[in-house]
């Protein structure tokens, strides 16, 4: 079976995993504060803090935006469901809005037209690891005063272009961006989150809401000489990482440039081997872009079915994703009206598929998957001719 994904562990994680398990310090401790500060660094952020997963980060996010009940979020209904659900998670609303179809990541015109007085933030995403067109979104939200938070849960590695320089997404460009550590996404620690800003204020109070509100971290009172107590000033979550996981990150982020660099050298095969497909519509990376390729989304062509390309493909040992879901479609959030028509999102997840890519793919499950896919479609075209 060539899988849909594959996380790059081995006894380097291991070792480090053991070592924490060893120290008798588990929980949120020592790994956390050093892989935050090992993530700000590789990003460029001033500040970063780990959570237990993206959801949870994009949750604390927008509470620390002001985002509360009654509120409208506008973001992108062609994202996986978290990003929609954490905006309910504050009493606010999701507004949909549509995407690019040539990148999947939100149209700027559409969420310039989707804005209301009772806008209290932008939620952008920037999807498959493909960084969203922050030059257009950025100036829009200053000029209403909306806050913007970057669903970067697949982003980690991913760069833009401003003013001729190369930056890393989760800098970051809006006033949070939020990351996710999930096995699928290029750097993992099994379950696990970070949120990076460059705002003081967000960053203390998301630290002392991820745990329970406690005003004294239990890093702090356990090395105490004296005799701490602790108050619990306003409602927290327990929304934290184990030093576990942290120490499985640290070692994982060692590995970011040799991710990055594997991925762009196997999406650069696929080009050169289905590229010349008729009807199928491959990734577009703008020029202000650099993806870390996260996932590789191609578009079938209209005649062809999407659901039996997989199977058939599956049926050879091949792993594939539909087009990412429309969060409108569920049932969680069938009820929320949208400014406009969905159609491009609709179409993205009814006819584009992802393809295996993983950083141990070697040449021949690459040219295995591609002959597989150009065969299906061959098969499909004639039938349909």
């Amino acid at each position: 079976m060539i899988p849909i994904a594959k996380p790059l562990i081995d006894t380097a994680e291991a070792d480090a995993a053991r070592e924490a398990v060893l120290s008798g310090w588990v929980s949120q401790g020592p790994q956390v504060a050093a892989f935050e500060r090992e993530f700000a660094a590789a990003v460029g952020a001033p500040h970063a803090c780990a959570v237990s997963n993206c959801t949870t980060a994009l949750h604390l996010a927008l509470l620390a935006a002001g985002v509360s009940a009654g509120d409208e979020v506008i973001t992108a209904s062609h994202s996986f469901i978290a990003s929609a659900n954490s905006i309910r998670y504050c009493g606010a609303v999701p507004v949909f809005v549509d995407i690019d179809p040539a990148t999947y990541n939100i149209d700027p015109a559409r969420v310039a037209e989707a804005i209301t007085g009772r806008t209290k933030a932008i939620l952008v995403v920037h999807q498959m690891g493909m960084p969203c067109d922050l030059a257009s979104l950025l100036p829009l939200a200053k000029r209403h005063g909306i806050v913007l938070i970057e669903d970067a849960a697949c982003a980690i590695g991913s760069q833009v272009n401003f003013d001729g320089k190369w930056e890393a997404i989760g800098k970051p460009h809006g006033d949070l961006a939020c990351f996710s550590f999930h096995p699928r996404k290029v750097v993992t620690t099994g379950e696990g989150g970070m949120m990076t800003t460059a705002d003081p204020n967000h960053d203390r109070r998301i630290r002392l809401w991820r745990q329970h509100g406690m005003n004294v971290p239990d890093t702090i009172r356990h090395h105490s000489p004296q005799v701490v107590f602790e108050d619990y000033d306003c409602l927290g979550y327990n929304y934290r990482m184990t030093d576990i996981q942290a120490a499985v990150g640290r070692k994982q982020l060692e590995r970011l440039p040799q991710l990055i660099a594997r991925r762009r050298t196997i999406a650069s095969q696929y080009v050169e081997l289905l590229g010349n497909i008729e009807g199928l519509v491959m990734p577009f990376e703008p020029a202000s872009a650099q993806s870390n390729w996260q996932s590789y989304c191609v578009r079938l062509p209209d005649r062809v079915d999407q659901r039996t390309v997989m199977q058939n493909l599956l049926d050879q040992g091949i792993a594939t994703r539909r087009g990412i879901m429309c969060a409108h479609r569920e049932a969680p959030h069938r009820g929320e009206r949208p400014r406009h028509d969905l159609r491009q999102s609709e179409l993205a997840q009814d006819h584009a598929i992802l393809l295996p890519l993983y950083a141990q793919m070697t040449e021949s499950e690459i040219a295995q998957v591609a002959d597989a896919l150009r065969a299906q479609l061959d098969r499909q075209m004639s039938a349909a001719a």
